[in-house]
This record gives C-alpha cells, structure tokens and sequence, in this order.
C-alpha cells in the first residue's frame, strides 16, 4: 500500500481545477464526474464532493474537502468494531485502507492551510476529525504489530549452543560426595570445552514481524508523526515489542525471579538456569536486538530520533531483565562449583558488551550500558571470590579417613581436573587476578620463574602447594609407612601427569615437572626402605657364625633367617598385592626397583647357605621359594587385589 504522493495531489487540484472551469453547467459538470470516478480510487473523495456540491455552489471549497475527509473517517469508525471489520481488517482491505489514508492526508492539508487563516470554526472541526482519525491509526498500528509478530522458533534460536553440568565438592569436603563428584567430571567438562565458544554467523538473522507488515506500519507511522501524534506512536509501539521481547526470553527459559529467589534455588535447578542465561545473552544482543533496531529503522526510516527511542524503549525491559539475572549471580553465595559457570557468564557477558555499545552508538542507551559494565565487574569479582573459596577448600579439607589401597586421593582429582579446566579461562582470569598477586609463593621451589610467571600461574602454584602439603597430612593416617609412601607416589604422579598432559605444563613450566618426578624418586627410595630393608636384613651374613664357613655355620640361626624372611616376604606380599597403583609405568618401576633389591640378594644367600639345610629334616619347610618363584611373586604387587601364595615346599637342589 503506497502513501498518497504529490503526484497525486496535483491530479486532485487539477481536478477541482477543471470542475470549477466548467462553471456552472450542469450536464458537462456530471460528465466530468463520471470520468473522474472511472479514473482512480484515489479521487473517489472528489467525486463525492462534487457530486454533493455541484461544482462550487453552497459549502466553501475548504468545508467541502473537509465534509468529505470527515466523511470517510467517520464511516470507518462507525464500522470499526462491526464483524466486517474483524473479518476483514487493515491490511486485508488495501482499497479501503488507502482511502482512509488519503481522507487523513487530506485532513492534514487542510490544517495546514488553515492555519494560515483565521477559521478557527473549521480548524476545530479539522483536528477534531484528525484526533478521531489518529484514535483508528493507533488501534491499527496497534494490531497489525501483535498479529503480524513473527513466533519464535525455540530449538532454532537455541542452534548447537549446548551447556554441561559440573558438580564438585561441597564446603563440609564430605569424601563420599568429592569421590561421585569426580566420576563425570572430565567427560563433562570436554563438552563444555567444545560449547564455550558456540555463537552464531554473522548471517543469522530472523524475521520478526512479517514482511509483508512493514509497509503498512510505515504508513501509519508516517500520518501519526506527521499529525504530531508521535508520543501515542511510540508508546504503542514500545509496549508491543516490550511484550514481544518478554516473550522471547520466557521461550529461552529466562524467567523473572528476584535475588532472593535466586539465592534460593538449589544448584542443580541454579546451574540450569545460569546455562539458559549464558544462552541468551547470545541470542539477544547478537540476533534479537539487531532485528529489533532494523525493524525500528524500516518503521520509522523517516525520523531518526523516534526510532532510537523506539528501539531504546523497547529493548531495555529485555536487557535490564538479563542483568538483574546476572547481578542476582554476582551476590549468591559463592562455593567452587559455581566457578566455571559465572565465568562463562563473565565472558558472555564481556563478549556481548561491544555488540550492546553498537546496538546503542546514538548515546541512548548509555545508561544500559553502563549497567552491563558494573554487572560484568560484579561477576569478575565473584569469579575471584569462588577462585578463593576453591583455593580455601582445598586448604581446609580435612578427612581422615585413608583412601584403600594407597589410590589417588578424591581431592587429588577433583583439584587437578578442577584447575585443568580453569586454564580454559586463562585470559579471563589472568585479568582478574592480575591485581591480586602478592608475591608470596608458599610453594618451596624459591621463587623460581615468578618474574614470568602469569597471574593465574602463580595462583595455581599456590592451590598446588596447598593440595601437596594436605596429601602430606593424609599420608600420616597409614598405620604402615610404606604404604605411606605408595599414597604419596600414586598422588603427586598423578599431580604431574594432569599438568604435563595439558596447558597447565605451559603455565608452570618443565623445571616444576622435574621437581616433581625428583620427589617421587624419593618416594620410592623411602618406600624401599621402610618395606624390605627388615627383609633384607635376613640375608645378610651378620650373626650366622664362621664368617660363612661351611664347617662353623649355626643351622639355628639359618633356619631362623630363612624363616624370617618368608614370613617377611609372605607378608608384604598379602598386604602390597592389595594395593593399588594405578599407574602402569610406575608400577612396574616399583617392581623392577624390589627385584634388583630382593633377588640378587636372595640367590646369594641361597647359593651360600642353602646346602647347609637341605640334607636336613624338613628343609623345604625353611627354604620354601626359588629366586624364580619370588620373582614371579612379585610381578603380582600392586594390583589392588589380595593375593594368596600357593607353596608346595619344594626341595631345592645344589
């Protein structure tokens, strides 16, 4: 539907022009008339005119245009809420619905001749008819906005972008809870790795109202302005699209809950809810708000003003409502879990903010933009502050209860899967804490490489530091100080395996693996010592007599040995097959570690002792095992699983 133009305003004067030539005769008057009627739609108005007026006679020609604008404003009110109307309306009646704005362009007209006269009696009656006119443009406008809006497509808005749950301990550090918390964390946490960066192209775009809409809102919107009824356009629209965009965030499932409400909701339902934020913040300032502005800019092309109020009006209900979610956030009570989520919140948010500044470049929405900055603030603290917290559990966790079998620690894994993830974050981060580096490592490796180190670096040094020195403390739970030392082995390995095995190895450096791998050699030199040096003991040639001659040796005390030393070693056996080490590498250095201790020392002491026994009553009571059988005895250590040795007292030959 076109506005009339001036072409068609010079068509009606050279109308009225050629009928008040024809002066008073009558039948050539009719003629005209006819032909006009015939012509166009758009002179309908003249014809009723002069149909009525008889070329010029009666009515002044001014109360003559107005009598027959007013007319066609007034028909069509009179019809407005009749069951035509409804079954036909606006936009589906474009003959009638040019008249109708070619009766108020004619209004319009008018006034503005009018006021260069002093007819203050048809000025009246003319914006009188005008007000009326306005009063069915707004209803218009109104209505083809609600039934024109495009619904939303949920799942297509949603796109890829996808979210996962991490669930880590909670503040009372129960080791039940830690030991399930960890299960799923690393399968998780790969998707979230992938989801993170989830945006959509430059291309994706949608409708939001029809197309085929736009030109009529246009051309209700211009006679509004025009009739200075630009406040009551604005407004209508604005409520509109305020609606609109409501709607929009209640199918992202944002909904409006206040900080109290949120400081209420248990994490699992929290956790969802901060997904969906994350969620829509995208969709919003990089799909909706942009459709928005172009929506604004074909409405309201013609005034620059009203479509930045437009848009500024009905846009910032929506984003005042995501940020009252992300402040709400901001204040929570702060527990590690729910570090990794406002961080993707902060970088969301950090992200959308130079979108927001160019969605409102005109200065209107300074306002909102300065709010988006202080809530991004208040997330970067809280992300510092759960950092903290994450960092104090890792500290103040203290069960007691010894892991079985000397395995990997549940806090082991929940704080190195924990700060494996946060490299993710590092830029972020890195900012963050930059302010909050003191200098003080507490690591015991004299400081090396802080000058270089990153802010995020240095503070994971110290979460590591704390972790070390818990593992410390725990290690003292076991009765069996070997066992002690497997504890720690399995621990600080499994320490530097996360970090060589990801970006951490680039953030704390090689010379901090090294450290490590050193400590885990004297590890296994102390393990070595406190579980077979009493073992050992019995295959020295201390305290058998004769300095090892075969005519001075005292068969006592080398039954007393070898039967000491099987007890030892059937021991360690049944007590260190039932521990655990996971690692395969380690395992079998372990191994290898006892066999070049144990064996060689047993052959000897055999090949020098053992024919003392053997022509003896019941020697294969004392020398029950080969060199071949404890060598394969000892490939069954560490397992987890206790093992039981099967002896059948062989007779060992010479």
């Amino acid at each position: 539907m076109a506005a009339t133009t001036e072409g068609d305003e010079r068509v009606m004067a050279a109308a009225q022009q050629i009928v008040k030539s024809l002066g008073t005769s009558q039948n050539v008057t009719e003629d005209m008339i006819l032909i006009l009627s015939n012509f166009d739609n758009r002179l309908s108005t003249i014809t009723e005119l002069f149909s009525k007026g008889g070329g010029g006679e009666g009515l002044s020609k001014t109360e003559k245009r107005l009598e027959a604008a007013e007319k066609v404003v007034v028909r069509w009110d009179s019809n407005y809420n009749t069951p035509r109307h409804r079954s036909s309306p606006w936009e589906d009646s474009p003959d009638e619905a040019v008249e109708y704005l070619s009766a108020v362009d004619e209004i319009l007209r008018l006034t503005e001749d009018l006021t260069l006269t002093s007819n203050t009696e048809i000025m009246d009656r003319a914006e009188s008819v005008l007000q009326l006119a306005m009063s069915r443009l707004e209803d218009e406008f109104r209505q083809i906005l609600t039934r024109k809006t495009v619904p939303l497509d949920a799942e297509r808005l949603h796109g890829s972008i996808r979210g996962v749950s991490l669930s880590f301990m909670s503040n009372d550090g129960d080791i039940d809870d830690l030991e399930s918390s960890v299960a799923s964390v690393e399968d998780e946490h790969e998707i979230l790795s992938e989801d993170r960066g989830g945006s959509f192209g430059d291309d994706y775009c949608v409708d939001l109202v029809n197309p085929d809409a736009i030109a009529d809102l246009k051309e209700i919107a211009d006679r509004m302005i025009r009739s200075g009824y630009e406040k009551e356009c604005c407004q209508v629209y604005s409520s509109v699209r305020r609606d609109v965009l409501e709607e929009c965030l209640s199918i992202l499932g944002i909904e409006k809950l206040s900080i109290e409400e949120v400081q209420k909701i248990e994490w699992r339902s929290l956790n969802e809810k901060m997904k969906k934020w994350i969620q829509a913040v995208k969709i919003v300032i990089r799909v909706i708000l942009p459709g928005e502005k172009g929506l604004c800019e074909q409405v309201f092309g013609g005034s620059e003003l009203i479509r930045e109020v437009c848009f500024m009006e009905g846009a910032k209900g929506c984003v005042m409502h995501l940020l009252n979610f992300g402040e709400a956030i901001a204040i929570t009570r702060r527990s590690p879990e729910k570090l990794f989520r406002i961080l993707d919140m902060y970088e969301a948010l950090a992200v959308a903010l130079p979108e927001l500044q160019v969605l409102f470049s005109d200065g209107s929405g300074d306002f909102l933009y300065s709010e988006a900055q202080d809530i991004l603030v208040r997330l970067g603290e809280a992300a510092k502050g759960t950092f903290s917290e994450f960092a104090n559990a890792v500290q103040s966790e203290n069960s007691r209860k010894p892991v079985q079998g000397g395995e990997i620690h549940p806090l082991t894994r929940y704080v190195m899967n924990y700060i494996k993830f946060l490299v993710d974050y590092s830029d972020s981060l890195n900012q963050l804490l930059e302010s909050g580096v003191n200098g003080e490592e507490g690591d015991g490796d004299s400081n090396w490489q802080l000058a270089s180190i990153s802010p995020l670096g240095h503070q994971l040094l110290s979460v590591i530091s704390s972790l070390e020195s818990n593992l410390e403390e725990k290690s003292k739970f076991y009765e069996d100080s070997a066992m002690r030392y497997v504890f720690l082995m399995n621990n600080i390995l499994y320490v530097v395996q996360k970090v060589k095995d990801s970006e951490l190895g680039k953030l704390l450096g090689d010379q901090w693996v090294r450290r490590r791998r050193g400590q885990i050699r004297q590890y296994s030199t102390s393990y070595l010592r406190a579980s077979w040096s009493k073992v050992l003991s019995c295959l020295k040639d201390e305290g058998i007599g004769g300095g090892g001659s075969s005519s001075n040796v005292s068969k006592v005390a080398l039954r007393e040995r070898f039967k000491n030393f099987n007890l030892g070693f059937e021991e360690i056996y049944r007590n260190q097959t039932a521990w655990k080490v996971p690692d395969p590498q380690l395992r079998e250095e372990l191994r290898l570690s006892i066999s070049e201790k144990v064996l060689p020392a047993y052959r000897a002491f055999l090949g020098r002792f053992g024919s003392h026994l053997e022509s003896g009553r019941h020697a294969g009571k004392y020398i029950k095992y080969t060199p071949e059988d404890l060598e394969n005895y000892l490939l069954e250590l560490f397992e987890g699983s206790p093992g039981i040795i099967h002896n059948t007292r062989r007779k060992i030959s010479s």
